[in-house]
């Protein structure tokens, strides 16, 4: 990694781990860790956090604009909505599993299908970006994904790459998520 580089990112990783821990003290995130949950007929209280209003604020915050959010849909069992910005959209979204098989076969199968630009352990259970920018990580009987795909090559304030911006969510989110 260059010089330059490293000196710009530095500031950005301080603010998104300031940012989330911020987030984290607020009432989207739970309390005490709870085991995972099979899907149900309705998503999950942790699901319908990526598009809460608080969500959306601490977001917002993070990238510097404001998005509108669109109304949330749970189809087949993935909770998503879109976050509209001037200029592009950003995708966010949570596949709900029944068990640990399901989801490591199922992140799997997204990890052939999307290609992987990049491994991203760090992010949940395990996690990766794909070639086309999207952030993709298992927690418990989850999958997020964080698709940028909408979103100019450089966005946000300061300007960052969308891949960049769909890691920076990802972490965001995660952060908040103790489990359910």
């Amino acid at each position: 990694m260059s010089k330059a580089l490293s000196r710009w990112c530095l500031p950005l990783v301080l603010a998104v781990a300031s940012v989330s821990l911020v987030a984290c003290s607020s009432s989207i995130a739970t309390s005490t860790t709870e085991a995972p949950l099979p899907a149900g007929p309705v998503p999950s209280k942790i699901s319908r956090m990526v598009c809460s209003k608080e969500a959306q604020s601490h977001i917002n915050s993070a990238l510097g604009v404001t998005a509108k959010v669109s109304p949330p849909t749970y189809v087949d069992h993935v909770y998503s909505c879109n976050y509209v910005y001037p200029g592009g959209t950003m995708v966010l979204s949570v596949h709900e599993l029944d068990s640990w098989n399901q989801v490591k076969a199922s992140f799997a199968a997204l990890k052939v299908s999307m290609g992987v630009s990049q491994n991203l352990g760090n992010l949940g259970q395990d996690g990766f970006q794909a070639k086309d920018g999207t952030v993709v990580v298992r927690k418990d009987y989850k999958i997020l994904m964080v698709n940028p795909t909408g979103l100019p090559a450089r966005f946000g304030v300061p300007p960052t790459s969308s891949a960049s911006v769909a890691v920076t969510v990802a972490d965001l989110i995660l952060g908040c998520w103790a489990g359910d």
